[in-house]
């Protein structure tokens, strides 16, 4: 997999999120370049990470999906009668 992509729009937002983090957290203003460097860093080194968790948890959840189909999807044949005999109650 090749390093995880921004949008133009959702990396300014990320780079304005993480200079408000230090800014509020360590005190001091931190430049758009360093924080776009960290946030690079980040997306290179700690997103595959967070990327294949999410892989991992869709996976789960199809998984699961997919072995009980026949619950989730089953339909009894033959029910016109049933139906129709519980409409006229």
């Amino acid at each position: 997999m090749d390093t995880i992509r921004l949008e133009e729009k959702q990396r300014a937002e990320a780079i304005a999120s993480l200079r408000r983090y230090w800014e509020e957290t360590m005190g001091e203003p931190v430049g758009e370049l360093r924080a776009g460097l960290l946030l690079d860093f980040f997306l290179e080194e700690i997103g595959p990470l967070v990327y294949n968790q999410a892989i991992g948890d869709a996976q789960a959840q199809l998984t699961a999906h997919v072995a009980d189909l026949e619950g989730e999807l089953y339909a009894d044949a033959f029910q016109y009668w049933a139906r129709r005999a519980g409409k006229k109650k």
